[in-house]
């Protein structure tokens, strides 16, 4: 098959990530102490003793997303991911949408987590710096910038940073966890029930557990936007992110079995914030609470690494296709980072601290942002569950493998993701959907604009199908504007790691 990308950008790709790498960015990209601390007891309070059952239901569609951007990643290299794939199976606009909701989803996390992983510093310092919003803000805010320019900057050492990072975590999140489950002292005997149905009631039901698991399931797909990056492209960044999904789904697992058995639904649900110290405590009395706690901003630094990687690359795809301005398509001629991208989610991400600093309202709208992002996901997951079935619906009836990898599992993580979208709307405020639904309508301004202007070879047909990536090589030529330094690289394509 040919060494062909869809973006038409032509030239030579870096080949610098490994599928090791891959599975280091996708477990890092849910961030697993942050997550574990931010969430669980959110769940553990929706659905009591039934958590772990609806950690390993929801896990089973979401794995049906991975395998369909794995597959979709076979067919077309791409940084730009779902903007690309869902542009070229069902429509152009939809692609679009696609990818403007990750940038927005994106930008949001990071402009909701940066003062949360200022603080999760400072409570390693004192406790009642922890609680100073202001000085948390500034502390975040150092620890994105000197994120940024690391990435922008293509040093190494941001990848080893990272994989020590989360090395770090999975070691301390594990040993706890064990730990939990084999003290004799446990507030509550394991039960093998607490993977079915049987705990379920009417104040703790499966959907407003559910509701709260998509969101806990998300982050491992930033090695889709990677893959032109990463070694063996068309397999490797998929499978990257599919194991690292499954790593990440067993540690969830493991921890929230743990919370149960040690704690209880009770304890957790009160610990206002000090899960991980109240689980590390009494898994490992004196030391393990402090161990946990080391492992949250480290877990926040690192994801938050992951999700400037995912909104940069999403728009160096959409400026290289000109749906956005070119400038954002633009690389450094020696870096070859998309530093024009970076500069912009980190202007837009400084200037939204500084004027939710000056209205007085940080939590508040904190808050909001990280409710509104749920919308963003189900619904670009949703897209790229239909978009697998129809790029191979040539073939989905030669094999009984193709007909569940390709068509039924990933559709059975789109039914989920579209249930999700519709369940989450009665639950959230004006401010929280005017936030999720009111930014994904925004994206209709950027791609009807670029219709208008005609001429883009983004809104022509290019089916994304088995047979027609064997038998094409579409080359189109890249614009002078675009090209990067001699050499062959026309494109600018990314090597930053």
């Amino acid at each position: 098959m040919n060494s062909r990308r869809s973006d038409r950008g032509g030239g030579l790709r870096t080949e610098s990530l490994s599928t090791f790498d891959s599975v280091v960015m996708a477990v890092a990209g849910c961030g697993p102490a942050y997550t574990v601390v931010a969430l669980v007891p959110a769940l553990v309070a929706a659905a009591g003793f039934a958590s772990p059952a609806v950690l390993l239901f929801c896990a089973f569609p979401i794995v049906g997303i991975a395998l369909a951007l794995r597959h979709l990643g076979r067919l077309d290299v791409s940084s730009g991911a779902t903007y690309s794939w869902v542009s070229r199976t069902l429509h152009p606009f939809l692609g679009f949408l696609s990818g403007w909701a990750v940038v927005v989803a994106t930008i949001l996390f990071i402009f909701a987590s940066t003062t949360p992983a200022g603080s999760a510093t400072l409570s390693l310092v004192d406790e009642d710096l922890a609680g100073n919003d202001a000085l948390a803000t500034v502390v975040g805010l150092g620890w994105f910038l000197l994120i940024a320019a690391l990435v922008a900057s293509g040093a190494k050492i941001a990848s080893r940073v990272r994989t020590v990072a989360v090395g770090i975590q999975l070691a301390l999140l594990l040993t706890v966890a064990v730990a939990a489950l084999t003290r004799e002292d446990a507030t509550s005997a394991f039960s093998f029930s607490w993977f079915g149905l049987g705990h379920f009631d009417a104040t703790h039901t499966f959907t407003a557990g559910a509701l709260i698991a998509s969101a806990l399931y998300w982050g491992w797909d930033v090695t889709a936007n990677l893959s032109e990056e990463t070694r063996g492209g068309r397999g490797g960044s998929g499978l990257g992110g599919l194991i690292g999904l499954l790593v990440f789904a067993s540690i969830l697992l493991t921890l929230t079995v743990a919370a149960n058995v040690l704690l209880g639904p009770d304890a957790v649900t009160s610990t206002d914030g000090t899960f991980l110290l109240q689980l590390g405590e009494a898994a490992w009395p004196g030391t393990g609470g402090t161990l946990l706690v080391l492992a949250v901003p480290l877990s926040m630094v690192a994801t938050l690494e992951t999700t400037l990687l995912q909104a940069t690359r999403t728009l160096f795809a959409m400026g290289r296709d000109r749906t956005i301005p070119s400038f954002f398509g633009r690389i450094h001629p020696r870096r070859q980072t998309p530093v024009a991208s970076t500069v912009a989610v980190v202007a837009v991400t400084v200037a939204a601290l500084l004027l939710v600093a000056l209205l007085g309202s940080g939590v508040v709208v904190l808050e909001h942002a990280l409710k509104g992002i749920g919308l963003l996901i189900a619904f670009y997951y949703a897209l790229a569950g239909i978009a697998v079935s129809v790029a191979y619906r040539g073939v989905l009836l030669a094999s009984v493998g193709n007909l569940v990898f390709l068509c039924l599992w990933p559709l059975a993580g789109t039914a989920f993701n579209i249930w999700v979208f519709a369940a989450s709307i009665p639950t959230l405020t004006g401010t929280e959907l005017a936030i999720g639904l009111g930014l994904l309508a925004l994206g209709l301004v950027p791609v009807t604009v670029a219709r208008i202007r005609g001429g883009r070879s983004f809104f022509q047909p290019r089916p994304l199908s088995p047979v027609y990536e064997e038998t094409t090589d579409e080359r189109l030529p890249v614009a002078p504007s675009d090209a990067g330094p001699a050499g062959g690289r026309r494109d600018g394509l990314l090597s930053d790691f």
